[in-house]
């Protein structure tokens, strides 16, 4: 009988109100704009929920409007909030997406000094594992205060010795830290993943200008179990043991918002290899990643069809529906 518990997935970080004009073109000329919930884990966290998995959101938001508005939208998801602080002195963070009709949107943070910055290593609960069999987290934690990039090794450390499974996406942000920086800590937590999942340019960037085979044995030699690389409109691939194992893209006609499609990916991946029991055993893998990463590949690609980060991320029985490759009836 398969064990009952309270989170599939516990992921870990920073959630900001995203402002999106309404109109392509300069920010400086912009004057209506949409508002809306963004972060990466969360991005993650509602993909999840729309796969029908339990998933239960930490974070540290201001206790202000924003903050309020964020823990409402992704408890109205069906997400488990109920871990999230409410900082009394820092304030929610901030960002603006600017389209300029051409290549991807610029971004502008304003997060420095937010709550969720506040983070240290002798915040974090045990508590926050319980009944949970896996940890999502990424990359972006560590670059956003003087101790997260500590905080964020402790929940990994913390999760492993609770029993978890952990996957981890690198999510490189240069806008966040100096790249020398962002190369040494993004490389020293892959030791501490089961699943690690690197789009093609950030493994690059940490591993250099290897091969992609070479590049999948490079982080299995470091520690983790399954190495998926995302390819853009190339795919994906994975690796794990002596195996590796390509997808195909889902083939869209057209490109409105790039961003959150990496999360989604995590989502549809994710979701899919925790319906094994043991996801990450060497047989399971070898019957289950080509379905996951095929789930992985729709989840990215439609999330690409739609401004905002989150909100064009399918739900189950629209993604089983387009992998079984049924048309739609419309009228």
């Amino acid at each position: 009988m398969t064990q009952t518990v309270d989170a599939d997935v516990v992921t870990i970080g920073e959630s900001m109100i995203l402002f999106q004009p309404m109109t392509d073109g300069p920010l400086s000329s912009s004057h209506l704009f949409m508002k809306s919930v963004a972060g990466a884990e969360s991005n993650v966290a509602i993909g999840l929920v729309r796969m029908k998995k339990k998933v239960r959101w930490i974070s540290r938001v201001g206790s202000d409007p924003f903050g309020h508005m964020i823990l409402s939208t992704l408890a109205g998801e069906g997400i488990d909030v109920s871990h999230v602080i409410k900082d009394e002195e820092a304030p929610t963070g901030i960002y603006f997406k600017e389209f300029k009709g051409y290549g991807d949107p610029n971004v502008y943070y304003y997060r420095k000094f937010s709550a969720f910055s506040r983070f240290s290593p002798e915040d974090v609960r045990p508590e926050w594992f319980d009944g949970a069999r896996h940890l999502h987290v990424t990359g972006i934690t560590p670059a956003l205060g003087s101790k997260t990039a500590e905080f964020i090794r402790e929940v990994m450390k913390l999760a492993r010795q609770k029993g978890l499974t952990i996957s981890y996406d690198p999510n490189l942000r240069r806008k966040l830290w100096s790249e020398e920086r962002a190369k040494e800590v993004l490389s020293s937590l892959v030791p501490l993943c089961d699943i690690f999942l690197p789009g093609i340019e950030e493994a690059q960037f940490l591993a250099g200008s290897l091969d992609v085979s070479d590049l999948g044995k490079k982080f299995l030699e470091m520690g983790a179990k399954l190495v998926v690389i995302k390819l853009g409109e190339k795919g994906s691939i994975g690796f794990f043991s002596n195996h590796t194992v390509t997808a195909p893209p889902f083939p869209v006609d057209r490109i409105v918002d790039t961003v959150g499609a990496g999360d989604a990916f995590a989502a549809g991946l994710l979701s899919a290899l925790l319906d094994e029991e043991c996801p990450l055993d060497e047989h399971v893998l070898q019957q289950s990643l080509s379905k996951a990463l095929r789930r992985a590949n729709v989840l990215g690609a439609l999330a690409t069809q739609f401004k905002g980060d989150w909100e064009g991320i399918p739900f189950l029985d629209e993604v089983e529906h387009l992998m079984q490759g049924k048309e739609t009836i419309k009228r």
